[in-house]
């Protein structure tokens, strides 16, 4: 699992503990482990699945969006990307703000300043981006409230 991504499952977790739901989390580093995953999920009868950030779960995308959609699993990603390809909804970084603010970095270091001396910044921008045409599949109803704080609503 991605380090980084060890910090959001326990903040997740501790969300949905202090909410009264359950989390099972999973973890798959092979593509293998995924169909494995969801033969479990399908078992368990979850009632959402939330993909968090990994570089391998992100090279799996198709397969994982297409086993939710075959198993009508509500999912959120964290990358546009995922929702653009068919995935429910994605909520995370927009990406091209963070690039754009390591490039700004990039030329102050090569302006002459030290990298050292440079503060730690994280994402300031994030996205939301509902798939309404997966939605309309796994027979769910949007709220207008949340279509309309959306980045994107794909149709």
């Amino acid at each position: 699992m991605n380090p980084i991504t060890e910090g959001e499952v326990k903040d997740t977790v501790a969300a949905a503990h202090s909410r009264g739901l359950q989390l099972l989390v999973h973890s798959a580093s092979v593509a293998d482990a995924i169909d494995e995953t969801f033969a479990t999920f399908v078992q368990r009868r979850i009632d959402a699945l939330i993909i968090a950030n990994d570089t391998f779960l992100s090279s799996r995308k198709e397969q994982i969006f297409t086993r939710a959609a075959q198993q009508a699993i509500p999912t959120i990603y964290y990358e546009r990307e995922f929702a653009v390809a068919g995935g429910l909804l994605s909520y995370g970084t927009d990406f091209a703000d963070s690039y754009r603010q390591a490039g700004i970095y990039v030329a102050r270091v090569l302006k002459g300043a030290k990298p050292a001396d440079l503060p730690v910044q994280q994402p300031t921008k994030f996205e939301l981006v509902i798939n309404l045409k997966t939605a309309k599949a796994l027979g769910l109803e949007v709220p207008p409230t949340l279509l309309a704080r959306a980045d994107e609503v794909i149709e």
